[in-house]
């Protein structure tokens, strides 16, 4: 497919891809679109599983992926209106009944310490949807108390004796961060942002998921590009970050660019390689198939970093 029939192929989609088309690769921010992702399609049958107290699934987060701390984080990446009351509502019974000692995110139990990725995800979801401010101030405090020595997180620090951060938790934390400062938040506002400086240089410094000790992969999951991708990291998922961050181009970002250049299929789409075991409210999309999630977050990185411009044309090539 050319670019003109990638762009109709996509528009295909659901209204929140349609929305997110316009506004990230036609540079039209359509909010005629993004009002109907509430009441059609994916956003509507993530709402419809909504129970009367408040929750999806059985409680804050079991089970995976059902639970309504994934449903939420579902809708925020959905892009459906910030100001749906629901969700506004369903956000408030979570900072009013979930809140760990150590002012984070309780996950589970009462007397437990939160998640550091929960932490991260939930201030995502929660600056995306207007929470207030005074009620995520505790979890920012709990976040800025985590920064591990290299400049990154990780969920197990706060647990274990942990010293080297993780990429999964990274960016989680950097989601939450990015959304709270394009929010406009102001509450330790200046740490946050120098905070989100250390953990991108954390990022860079492994090439999106190479080891800087000894030059090999990681973990061979963080090529797969999964959508949704949980709580887990992978490469796509990391660039797309960066250009939602509006991240300037590093080359060290250059070997996941060819990685992902190279699961490229021949009519230009990206599938959906493989899919997180849990339960679901409903399947967006089939593994092995093509993605228009996975094909417009690759073509919105592309757009961002100019890609054609940054790699030789064979790189391009299939």
């Amino acid at each position: 497919m050319n670019s003109n029939n990638i762009i109709n192929w996509l528009l295909e989609g659901d209204v929140s891809i349609q929305y997110q088309v316009h506004r990230d690769l036609l540079g039209d921010d359509k909010k005629n679109l993004q009002a109907r992702i509430a009441i059609e399609g994916w956003g509507k049958q993530f709402l419809s599983k909504r129970k009367k107290d408040g929750n999806w699934g059985i409680k804050f987060y079991q089970p995976k992926w059902t639970s309504t701390h994934y449903t939420l984080y579902d809708l925020r990446n959905l892009c459906i209106a910030p100001n749906n009351p629901l969700i506004q509502e369903s956000i408030e019974i979570i900072l009013e009944n979930e809140k760990a000692s150590d002012g984070g995110i309780l996950a589970i139990g009462r007397n437990q310490l939160s998640d550091l990725c929960i932490n991260g995800m939930f201030l995502n979801y929660a600056s995306y949807f207007n929470a207030s401010e005074k009620d995520l101030k505790s979890v920012v405090d709990c976040i800025l108390s985590q920064i591990m020595p290299d400049g990154g997180f990780n969920c197990r620090s706060n647990r274990y004796n942990t010293v080297h951060s993780s990429l999964h938790t990274t960016l989680s934390v950097l989601e939450g961060i990015t959304e709270y400062e394009i929010n406009q938040y102001n509450y330790r506002l200046k740490e946050l942002i120098n905070t989100k400086k250390s953990a991108i240089e954390f990022i860079l410094l492994h090439q999106l998921f190479i080891s800087d000790r000894t030059g090999e992969i990681i973990n061979k999951d963080f090529l797969k590009l999964t959508y949704p991708r949980r709580w887990r990291y992978n490469i796509l998922s990391a660039l797309d970050y960066f250009q939602h961050a509006r991240i300037q181009w590093d080359d060290r970002m250059k070997p996941a660019i060819q990685v992902l250049l190279k699961k490229q299929n021949k009519d230009s789409t990206w599938n959906t390689q493989a899919k997180h075991p849990g339960q679901v409210h409903f399947e967006m999309e089939k593994a092995g198939k093509p993605s228009r999630w996975n094909t417009l977050r690759a073509m919105r990185v592309f757009k961002h970093f100019e890609i054609e411009q940054l790699l030789p044309t064979k790189t391009i090539a299939h």
